[in-house]
């Protein structure tokens, strides 16, 4: 290759580099820091007024204020920057995609933790869908009757021993591509909160996606009383337009936190070798986050949401633990999901696999329950 060639290529690999930077993400967050540092800097009048303490508070209150205006004016400069010069670059090329799945039947894989009370309603609302050729259920080591009860109404149930919502994810993605009979997947969950039904509206999408993500955010598509409470759906659709400014012009996003989706058998290996297991409630998160960068087409789609049956056990237990998994969300979005990984839970893997002189690819801490197997 000559130096020239080289020099041309080097310069486009800068420039698609520099154009896929996230300006918006990072603009929106060095704005938001400079509006609470201003806001912080407008409380101190009170102790100013009500103590006395003008003379004191009076420079570290104007300090204050007045730098605020640095990280609030770069910010806006870097997001306005991405939306009216970048966009343009950055939004998908070749126009609208259409491509049909001609048999739409399906494979669905359900995950599971102590769901004994929901699992075979779940797994009876999927079998009965047309389209559906059969159910799995990975469970995540359930101490229930989780397994038994998943089996007894029809699902071809597993049992994934390492602890974790990403390691189930994960395991039931693998084994719902190994069924070359279905070139469609969906994973969900099996607590009684999604409806076999909106399998068809998932459907309705496909030819313009490899995956559909269900969507939990349309008021009147969600029951009045759900694990969703006000500070989850607002928090999920705010981390969803983080990830969205992220990947700006490539798709839109409102629910970083729902399982329910669609997604081509023939993109599964390819996310698989790209996502990290490892990450536990933040999964689907870091799922879409993965699957933007590797540029596979995402399009959301509204479905309906319904009460829980039993206790929740995930990201939706209350409040703060949402907080917490919310919090860990934006980490993985603006600063790479690595962080997140827990070294302890990553090694248990790892070394269980080196034991049983496998890959990390093979199926080694992990148990056929019942069912048949392609």
């Amino acid at each position: 290759m000559s130096t020239s060639r080289k020099f041309a290529t080097l310069t486009e690999e800068i420039t698609r580099r520099f154009i896929r930077m996230p300006f918006l993400l990072y603009g929106t967050l060095l704005f938001s820091v400079g509006i609470v540092v201003y806001l912080f800097g407008v409380v101190l009048v009170i102790p100013r007024r009500l103590f006395g303490l003008n003379d004191l508070l009076m420079p570290i209150n104007e300090w204050i204020v007045w730098y605020s205006g640095v990280p609030t004016f770069f910010g806006a400069a870097m997001a306005l920057f991405d939306v009216l010069v970048l966009l343009r670059f950055k939004r998908q090329s070749g126009g609208l995609r259409i491509d049909p799945v001609r048999d739409q039947h399906v494979t669905v894989a359900l995950t599971a933790y102590d769901d004994e009370l929901s699992i075979a309603d779940a797994v009876r609302d999927f079998v009965a869908h047309p389209l559906v050729r059969r159910v799995l259920v990975v469970s995540n080591n359930s101490r229930d009757a989780t397994i038994e009860r998943a089996h007894a109404a029809g699902a071809v149930t597993l049992n994934e021993l390492n602890p974790g919502y990403g390691r189930c994810v994960f395991r039931c993605l693998t084994e719902a591509a190994r069924f070359e009979d279905t070139e469609l997947v969906v994973l969900c969950e099996g607590d009684g909160t999604f409806s076999a039904a909106d399998i068809d509206k998932l459907l309705g999408y496909v030819a313009h996606a490899d995956i559909v993500n269900g969507t939990r955010t349309v008021e009147r598509m969600r029951a009045n009383k759900t694990q969703l409470s006000t500070f989850m759906y607002y928090g999920n659709i705010y981390v969803g337009k983080l990830l969205e400014e992220k990947h700006l012009g490539f798709t839109t996003i409102t629910d970083v936190g729902t399982t329910y989706k669609l997604i081509r058998r023939s993109v599964i290996p390819r996310l698989l070798a790209a996502v990290d297991p490892a990450v536990n409630l933040e999964f689907n998160a870091h799922l879409l986050d993965i699957a933007m960068q590797l540029r596979l087409t995402i399009i959301e789609c509204p479905i309906t949401f319904h009460p829980r049956v039993g206790e929740s056990k995930g990201g939706n237990t209350n409040n703060l633990r949402a907080l917490k998994v919310g919090l860990r969300m934006v980490m993985g979005i603006v600063f790479g999901w690595r962080i997140l990984r827990s070294p302890e839970r990553a090694g248990e893997v790892e070394h269980s696999e080196l034991a049983a002189g496998k890959s990390s690819h093979e199926i080694a801490t992990v148990e056929l329950i019942r069912g048949p197997h392609p």
